[in-house]
């Protein structure tokens, strides 16, 4: 029992030992001395930042934001007024212009079509480029009375000549076209109808008058006379002489020479008039008939450049006045537009192939269509709701290129800091886009696929303007320096210093820059300063 309590006490004399060892070491790492706290808080010893040379595969890309719209938009407005219908329309004329059917946001417009109708009329579509300005009728003549014959023909309706004057041929093709799309075309109006029979009675009016004057002149000329003379010879003789005579003319009695040839200034005088009356009324009817009959009223047609085209906004509905513009039209296809700054504007340049993403992550392939100025001048429009740019050949119905693809911009080469040193010259780079200023592009959308019914979305536009050739030693941007001749060089950690070695630059992206040693040696894994 004794054994057994010695060791009891032994091991309780070890364990404190041990505690009070264990307590003095960690007092001891705790306390320091006031120059060990002071060292403590001095800056480690200066020295350069570096990073690893990588062998990588690089591709430079030009990166923006983009919205989705439709191609060529323009505003939609009437060139004039409605006809009024059937010739016993009480509104006449002179009926305020009401919207009696608004046209439909999104709809897609082809030739022929009703876009909408203003007191019950239509107004329908036709391809040209000529914008209409002014009704057409009968005697009409012009470029726009060639490409209304043409579109009537295209549409099945043969108006006979195509050769620009309006006349019966014409007349009944739209008469047909009309009647086809359930509506009556434009007749002779009440007022075209009295203003016809008004005519119509001066001419009357002047035969009858030049009758009646060429009557009472033939009657003035009857009449007789008789005259006696006698004369007295001279000295040497003596002798009478006795003279009569019978004579026609107007009226009776006895009357001068003088009066009679008076009279038949008169009456030639009479006849003049008469007959120049006569002229007049039958030149006035002649000419009110040329115009007489079937007619297009200013506001019944709008032509466009192409066709079809789709309806994007609409700024009237049902009882307003078509006054203005009463909507906009765009193109029926999908592009993207997009900004981007002028010094990535110089790495790139038309039909470049472009990824755009939908906010969704899908993904759809385009090209780049316009740069800089050409892609400003896609929205260009014409008078009147008419485009003026983009026209086709007169009545063709088919759209041409746009203006922008035929117009050269000025070459740039350039090299980008940030997004490649691709090289781009020619014709389709954009010019003057190394400030800092944005500059526009337009991207064509062959396939919309996803980006249907997504006008005015946001995506985001991904341009690869430049790809190594396979891997590449790559340093950091920040390791590039420039010596004073120009030449640019990196700083190796070796051998315990630093040594520059001189590099041709390449292929610049996402913060790397492709390098090729031009004096010493450059290797991967090999540690560039990048800093200090």
């Amino acid at each position: 029992m004794k054994r057994l309590g010695s060791r009891r006490q032994l091991g309780a004399l070890v364990g404190a030992v041990v505690l009070v060892g264990a307590g003095g070491w960690f007092a001891g790492t705790q306390v320091r001395s006031p120059a060990d706290a002071a060292a403590s808080h001095n800056a480690p010893k200066a020295g350069p930042v570096t990073v690893e040379v990588e062998r990588r595969s690089l591709t430079a890309t030009v990166v923006a934001t983009g919205t989705v719209a439709f191609t060529s938009p323009r505003p939609l407005s009437l060139a004039g007024s409605v006809g009024t219908g059937a010739v016993t329309s009480p509104a006449g004329e002179g009926a305020e212009q009401r919207v009696t059917k608004a046209p439909v946001a999104g709809t897609k417009v082809k030739e022929g079509d009703v876009l909408m109708t203003v007191n019950g009329r239509p107004v329908l579509a036709l391809a040209g480029s000529v914008p209409m300005y002014r009704p057409m009728g009968p005697g009409a003549t012009g470029d726009d009375v060639k490409q209304l014959q043409k579109a009537l023909r295209r549409l099945g309706f043969d108006p006979g000549s195509t050769g620009g004057t309006f006349g019966r041929g014409t007349a009944t093709a739209v008469t047909d076209w009309y009647r086809n799309k359930g509506y009556e075309a434009q007749q002779p109006s009440a007022e075209d109808q009295q203003q016809l029979g008004a005519l119509q009675q001066a001419v009357s009016g002047a035969q009858e008058a030049l009758l009646t004057t060429r009557s009472g002149n033939a009657g003035d000329g009857s009449g007789t006379g008789a005259g006696a003379g006698t004369g007295t010879g001279g000295k040497a003789s003596t002798g009478t002489e006795t003279g009569a005579g019978t004579g026609t003319g107007a009226g009776t009695g006895t009357r001068t020479d003088a009066q009679s040839s008076t009279d038949r200034q008169v009456q030639e005088i009479q006849l003049k008039s008469a007959q120049k009356s006569l002229d007049m009324a039958n030149s006035a009817l002649s000419n009110f008939q040329a115009t007489y009959g079937t007619k297009v009223p200013a506001g019944e047609v709008v032509f466009f450049p192409e066709l079809p085209v789709r309806l994007d906004k609409v700024t009237v509905k049902t009882g307003d006045a078509p006054s203005g513009p009463v909507g906009t039209v765009t193109g029926s296809e999908l592009l993207v537009e997009a900004a981007v700054p002028g010094a990535d504007a110089q790495l790139l340049r038309r039909g470049m192939p472009v990824e755009v993403t939908t906010t969704g992550g899908e993904k759809v392939k385009g090209k780049v269509e316009a740069i800089g100025s050409a892609a400003d001048a896609s929205g260009t429009q014409g008078g009147d709701g008419e485009a003026a740019t983009g026209a086709t050949s007169e009545g063709s119905g088919t759209g041409a290129a746009d203006a922008s693809d035929g117009a050269a911009d000025a070459g740039a080469t350039g090299t980008s800091g940030t997004s490649g040193t691709s090289s781009t010259s020619g014709t389709d780079a954009v010019s003057g886009a190394s400030g800092p200023g944005p500059v526009q592009l337009r991207i064509s959308i062959p396939d919309p696929g996803p980006l249907a019914g997504q006008a005015e979305a946001s995506v985001k536009v991904t341009i690869e303007v430049g790809a190594s050739d396979g891997k590449v030693l790559t340093v950091p941007l920040a390791a590039i320096r420039t010596s004073a001749d120009g030449k640019a060089r990196v700083q190796v950690e070796r051998d315990g210093g630093v040594r520059d070695v001189s590099v041709t630059v390449g292929l610049s992206a996402a913060g790397l820059v492709e390098v090729k040693p031009a004096g010493g040696t450059l290797e991967q894994g090999d540690k560039v300063v990048v800093g200090k």
